[in-house]
């Protein structure tokens, strides 16, 4: 379709002045290269097995439970104990091995070779005991339940269609909530039936949204889930149904359903969900025309950013857009008060969305829970009037968009050509858990590190502590789209990140206070709450055994005079007048030497 000339206009006079308006990229106070990824523990998966030694790891998902950290790849599934991990190992204590016995067909139905694996797509915790998993079984989705302490498997298969996605580049999210299993992925093998399901519950019935609708559906990504009061919220992207005029625009969306939905009556909506809504979520950055950031990547599960729940997600530009990244913070409660505002219809098919009237919305209120709130005299939902269902099936789109906290993000990336893919949080960082550090995937295989400070009086701080290079070629470089960082997991109190690549994974420390060796201010000057300096004059990570004898001002209110010449981890020199900014540091130091300069002990590099 062809653009008008106006809208042009339009489209141009956004871009030249939100470019006018968008923050100048922060340059990171330190930096580690290449170098120092060598020293670094990597995971490609078992050396016996034949088609990870041609193929890679071929990463799923991860999955964190206590002490144990579980890696999903193709055939098989990791295990492993962090309490027995060390700085310089990444290997498995156990590991499942489930392999396809359907590759023939699969082969034989047009798919090829590579793609008839059992690529296993959910694993969550059924109980304290168990974990389901579920695998694309070569285009056949099969799920199984497993014992967490052996990984012996319990009970017979189940069909995975619905729970799992036939192809593994299909994006999947699972939850366990109440019994009961909540999934969204597509549910045929044309990958043209999009779905949120929920199964297995001995007490709720098998619910869905509405098959081949793009009302409730428009070729999703459904990228997370999280349960949140009487809900099951789900974060995704999708095709927009309100600016059909520009194209194929992808906006970014959180939906929700009703833990207690039953369906609706037999005339309308049986077994299918009657709470099923869906809002926009903003992420842009203000001015005379905003600047979007469409593109949901990543969504944390919810934290607390000034005491109030909330949820960080990582956003990019449209395909065709400048390329650009933003990081943006959504409150629970205000993604609930849009769930409680207005309506949005498109009268006909060539006519604006506008919102419905008030007067116009049934009550009940659509999308409500029965037994609860405005449905408080509805015992089930299969109770609920037609007419209210009926609104509830052609209406499921909220007028206003989710505003992000300050209605800004919490940061930005704009001169790259690589968008940022992933990210980690800890909202309770440093020895006061006052501080929130973000750890960001990139497309290039880097990590950016980002300190994140915000207040109810609107005021926001945002720090690029590190860029840090973690891919390596010489590690992991089986398939050109290794380098896109695709999973980050956090483990505060081994004090590592996970960082996952479609090929190889690898574990990295939370910081590299180390390598500032005896000077204080390059310590403090490092901005980083993990690091703390020590009376015995050395800067290390802080740890709860560490008492109350460290210092750290991170806040940079002292004057700590200069630091005599030292050498750094990298052979970098800093003269008396340097400071810790700008300065490169190893990835990962384990081997102890000696500094040439006072001859005091510092980690290096091996």
């Amino acid at each position: 379709m062809c653009l008008s000339f106006l809208t042009v206009a339009l489209l141009c006079r956004s871009l030249v002045t939100s470019a006018l308006l968008f923050p100048k990229d922060l340059s990171p106070i330190n930096t580690a290269d290449l170098s120092g990824t060598l020293s670094c523990p990597w995971f490609r998966g078992l050396i016996s097995d034949n088609d990870t030694a041609k193929l890679g790891l071929d990463f799923q998902r991860m999955l964190k439970l206590n002490h144990t950290l579980f890696i999903a790849a193709r055939d098989h599934v990791y295990v492993f104990d962090l309490r027995r991990q060390t700085k310089d190992a990444l290997s498995p204590d156990r590991h499942l091995t489930w392999k396809s016995q359907d590759m023939q067909n699969c082969a034989m139905r047009g798919k090829l070779q590579d793609e008839c694996y059992n690529y296993i797509k959910v694993l969550v915790p059924k109980n304290d005991d168990t974990l389901i998993a579920c695998g694309t079984n070569s285009f056949n989705p099969v799920c199984r339940t497993y014992k967490i302490s052996t990984l012996e498997q319990e009970g017979e298969e189940l069909n995975g269609q619905a729970r799992c996605p036939f192809d593994a580049k299909q994006t999947n999210v699972a939850l366990l909530a109440d019994g009961n299993l909540y999934s969204a992925t597509v549910a045929d093998f044309q990958a043209s039936d999009a779905v949120v399901y929920r199964s297995l519950g001995e007490k709720s019935p098998v619910l869905r949204t509405v098959k081949y609708d793009s009302k409730w559906l428009r070729e999703p990504h459904f990228l997370h889930a999280v349960e949140f009061g009487h809900y099951v919220y789900f974060f995704l992207r999708e095709i927009s149904m309100e600016y059909t005029t520009l194209g194929r625009v992808i906006f970014s969306r959180v939906a929700r359903v009703c833990k207690n939905d039953m369906g609706g009556s037999p005339r309308v909506l049986e077994k299918y969900w009657t709470s099923f809504l869906k809002a926009r979520l903003n992420c842009s950055m203000p001015g005379d025309s905003f600047f979007y950031f469409d593109v949901l990547q990543a969504v944390t599960n919810i934290v607390q950013v000034n005491n109030r729940p909330a949820v960080i997600g990582v956003f990019t530009t449209q395909a065709n857009s400048i390329t650009g990244s933003g990081v943006c913070v959504f409150y629970m409660d205000d993604i609930e008060k849009v769930f409680n505002g207005r309506f949005k219809e498109q009268k006909t098919t060539e006519s604006a969305w506008t919102p419905i009237p008030e007067d116009k919305v049934p009550k009940p209120r659509p999308g409500s829970c029965a037994g609860s709130g405005k449905a408080a005299a509805y015992k089930t939902s299969s109770e609920f009037p037609d007419e209210m269902l009926t609104f509830i099936k052609s209406f499921p789109l909220l007028d206003e968009a989710v505003p992000s906290i300050m209605e800004k993000p919490w940061f930005t990336r704009a001169n790259s050509r690589y968008k940022l893919t992933q990210l980690a949080a800890d909202t309770a960082a440093g020895p006061y858990g006052n501080y929130t550090i973000l750890f960001l995937g990139s497309e290039d295989g880097k990590v950016l590190k980002v300190l994140a400070k915000t207040d109810e009086n609107s005021t926001m701080e945002t720090l690029l502590l590190e860029e840090i290079n973690v891919y390596n070629p010489i590690k992991c470089s089986l398939k050109s789209e290794d380098r896109k960082v695709l999973g980050l997991e956090l483990d505060k109190a081994r004090h590592a990140l996970f960082i996952a690549f479609s090929s190889c994974m690898i574990h990295i420390p939370l910081s590299r206070c180390d390598t500032y060796g005896s000077c204080k201010r390059n310590c403090f000057a490092s901005r980083d709450p993990y690091c703390v300096w020590l009376k015995s004059g050395v800067c290390t990570h802080y740890s709860a055994d560490l008492g109350t004898g460290f210092e750290q001002d991170t806040e940079q209110l002292k004057h700590l005079g200069n630091c005599q010449d030292i050498v750094t981890a990298t052979g970098n020199h800093n003269s008396a007048g340097d400071s810790a900014y700008g300065s490169k540091v190893y990835l990962c130091c384990y081997k102890k030497g000696l500094n040439a300069a006072g001859g005091k002990h510092f980690w290096m590099s091996k």
